[in-house]
């Protein structure tokens, strides 16, 4: 029988000073609520779906309700988990009236035969399925409206200031591995401030954003999507375990990696099935909290 984990990011940016203890706060409910279902004999896929629905809730994130607005001022959200034990996985993508896009993630793994449903057909496979969709405008908040209008008014339509790490990459995500050994992960997001309606993010693209597998890792990555995509970053950093590495040496790897390679920046958490994790970041800070029989971690702009 296997001690449980988990750990779970709540983004990888230049965190102001004052949004820092609103940051800790939800990454730490996060893996309180897991915690309970770990504790309680509860699988990895469930601890992990049970983590992001408390981060998108919490408008401080960007994901679910308080996301970014893309350019037409529409809140349109992403979401995938994995099970490490059966490689199942469920996503959903440009997604405009769920406020929990990995519950209905999560019936995508359960429930369909396929991984990935997009904006209408998500949304109609959601409604099937018993999740409520609601109106668009209940997963807005003045915050974002203002955010949105003065990054239009200064950039004026440019595209060069979106993706620089002071700009919020609050995209959140769980690894975690349960008594029976079994390890699972999953990334929700908002996508980026400013996009391109229908653009899609790394976050809920296997093997990008996200991914589990147990004979090498789960693994969840938040930050500037584009370049974390080029290099498939999650299965880059899960194989790399796989192979023998400890996770805390392939985190910092996997940031150099995706610096060195394409520019990137963002942040990563991994966690093998051996109950060994890491996590590093190449933005100022990165929110994140973890959890095991012994001990309880939490912070913000550096690595334990």
């Amino acid at each position: 029988m296997s001690e449980p984990v988990i750990i779970a990011h709540g983004g990888a940016w230049a965190i102001p000073d004052n949004l820092v203890e609103a940051h800790v706060n939800g990454v730490r409910e996060a893996v309180a609520t897991a915690w309970r279902v770990l504790e309680g004999g509860g699988s990895a896929l469930d601890a992990v779906e049970e983590a992001v629905v408390v981060m998108e809730d919490d408008d401080s994130f960007d994901a679910g309700r308080g996301s970014f607005l893309n350019r037409e001022g529409k809140v349109q959200l992403d979401a995938l988990l994995m099970d490490g034990a059966t490689l199942r996985a469920g996503g959903v993508g440009c997604v405009e009236h769920i406020a929990n896009p990995i519950r209905a993630a999560r019936k995508v793994l359960s429930e369909s035969p396929h991984i990935y449903f997009v904006a209408e057909g998500a949304e109609r496979f959601a409604r099937e399925h018993d999740i409520p969709l609601c109106p668009n405008e209940d997963l807005i908040i003045p915050r974002e409206v203002e955010r949105l209008r003065a990054f239009q008014a200064t950039a004026a339509g440019a595209q060069t200031g979106l993706f620089s790490p002071m700009i919020s990459h609050d995209t959140v995500g769980a690894v975690a591995l349960d008594r029976s050994g079994n390890i699972a992960a999953a990334t929700s997001t908002g996508g980026t401030l400013n996009k391109a309606p229908g653009r899609l993010g790394d976050s809920s693209l296997i093997g990008c954003g996200c991914y589990a597998d147990n004979e090498s890792a789960a693994v969840s990555t938040t930050g500037w999507g584009e370049p974390i995509m080029k290099l498939v970053l999650a299965k880059w950093a899960a194989d790399r375990v796989a192979s023998g590495n400890l996770p805390a040496w392939v985190a910092a790897e996997a940031m150099n990696y995706l610096k060195k390679r394409v520019n990137g920046h963002g942040g990563i958490i991994i966690l093998s099935a051996s109950g060994r994790f890491g996590l590093a970041h190449n933005t100022p800070r990165m929110a994140w909290a973890s959890r095991t029989p012994r001990e309880l971690s939490s912070g913000i702009n550096c690595v334990p």
